[in-house]
């Protein structure tokens, strides 16, 4: 496994989540370098956003569907693609985290395999 000085890894997460923790230790262990952010307090820009959202397959990747909280009973009926984006964006306590991005590809929740074979 050899990693790239390239990789542009960015965490977005919460300091409460103990995944979002359990992938910084991922990564520091492995000597990469990364940039984190509070998911809740600066959320992600429009650009990062539809990068995950192409790379995680869509929004219904992105949503913590584990979560008790009424706007994700309501993301659960809405036809809307758009209007689900619009809900997850306004309120990035919605997403699973951790968001792992290098690049074109992310991750949502912590999923060692698949940053083991990233460039």
């Amino acid at each position: 496994m050899i990693f790239s000085d390239r990789m542009n890894i960015q965490i977005f997460g919460t300091s409460k989540c103990f995944d979002s923790k359990k992938a910084h230790r991922w990564f520091k262990e492995r000597g990469i370098r990364f940039q984190e952010i509070d998911l809740k307090r600066y959320g992600m820009s429009n650009g990062e956003f539809e990068s995950v959202l192409r790379a995680v397959g869509g929004v219904d990747a992105l949503i913590d569907w584990q979560k008790n909280n009424p706007d994700i009973d309501l993301l659960r009926y809405m036809d809307n693609r758009c209007a689900k984006e619009d809900k997850v964006f306004d309120n990035p306590a919605l997403m699973k985290t951790p968001v792992v991005r290098n690049g074109k590809q992310a991750t949502v929740g912590y999923c060692p395999e698949a940053w083991k074979n990233w460039e």
